[in-house]
């Protein structure tokens, strides 16, 4: 199962647009592909589905059909978890719905964390709970890719979820704050990465499968990039410069000179302004807009360039990731 996290403990990045326009770039080129919303804010949802949709799926008691419907056996003691609903977006698009109560169980991913080193089977079960569920929907869905929406922090449903990646993609903006977001994420990644290898060599056989956690870097995405006549304006263009530096030696721990080009930005994203506002009225990607919702005269402009660059961006990854098609 190819799984990407998309991931940065600083916000306001636009990484939950990123994973929306992803998944349905990814959809529009022929993958089938599996949306997770992971974030307790459940952003991801409330992009992708109307009000309607979201009080049916919210309602005032249980949540079967979201994320923590699936997990609640599980942490409320009742069982395991259980198959969860895949919400259809488009013919080859699916999402697991998010849900405000996840935040509920993350004192109890907390305390499991730890315990997986000892061996303990419930332990394990916890760690690994959003990983069974999205392998399962994954295989009813069959999915191609994975594409997860996490929280922009550093805590232990974050730790779970990536556990439950085989490839982190990382957005950031040209700005001092994800500079210093690099330098925080790098390390605890290797963390957790260290810490699952040697709890896995101690996960109880009788469990079977369990997630290998390589939470393989991908590359970085530039967002909100502003340019004027084609080059990044000077407010932007400090950070940028030291952006290829800081992800090298935070998150690949590689220090020295930075290569050129730089092989580890995937691709740049501009800041699409209005067309987004538009894409939220129209519940479509920026990309899919026509003139029906606005998009006139320079707007389908913005539209075409942004479209290409979502292409390329999905190429890239894909080709990175071994499932190009």
């Amino acid at each position: 199962m190819i799984s990407i996290a998309y991931f940065n403990n600083k916000g306001g990045v636009g990484k939950t647009s990123l994973v929306y326009h992803t998944a349905w770039m990814f959809a529009e080129l022929g993958y089938r592909v599996l949306a997770v919303d992971l974030d307790p804010q459940s952003n991801l949802s409330i992009m992708a589905l109307d009000e309607d949709r979201l009080e049916a799926l919210w309602p005032d008691d249980d949540h079967p059909q979201t994320l923590h419907g699936a997990v609640a056996p599980l942490f409320g003691g009742t069982g395991d978890v259980r198959s969860a609903h895949v919400e259809p977006l488009a013919g080859g698009l699916g999402l697991l719905v998010g849900d405000l109560a996840l935040s509920r169980i993350e004192d109890d991913l907390s305390t499991d964390w730890p315990r997986c080193l000892e061996g303990r089977e419930r332990a394990f079960r916890v760690t690994t709970a959003f990983w069974r569920v999205i392998r399962r929907a994954a295989q009813q869905h069959e999915a191609d890719l994975v594409l997860i929406d996490v929280g922009p922090n550093l805590g232990a449903i974050n730790r779970a979820a990536l556990v439950a990646s085989s490839h982190v993609v990382v957005p950031v903006a040209p700005d001092l704050f994800s500079l210093q977001g690099l330098k925080n994420l790098g390390p605890t990644l290797r963390q957790w990465r260290d810490t699952w290898q040697q709890a896995l060599a101690k996960a109880p056989a009788a469990l079977g499968e369990m997630p290998q956690g390589q939470m393989e870097p991908v590359g970085y995405v530039l967002m909100q990039h502003v340019e004027r006549l084609g080059r990044p304006t000077m407010a932007y263009a400090k950070w940028q410069a030291r952006l290829p530096g800081g992800y090298r030696e935070s998150v690949l721990n590689q220090m020295g000179k930075s290569s050129t080009p730089d092989t580890n930005q995937i691709q740049r994203i501009k800041h699409y302004r209005s067309l987004m506002p538009m894409a939220m009225e129209a519940r479509k990607p920026m990309f899919d807009l026509t003139s029906a919702d606005g998009a006139i005269g320079a707007h389908q402009t913005n539209v075409r360039q942004c479209r290409d660059d979502f292409e390329t961006l999905c190429r890239e990854i894909a080709r990175r990731v071994e499932c190009a098609k």
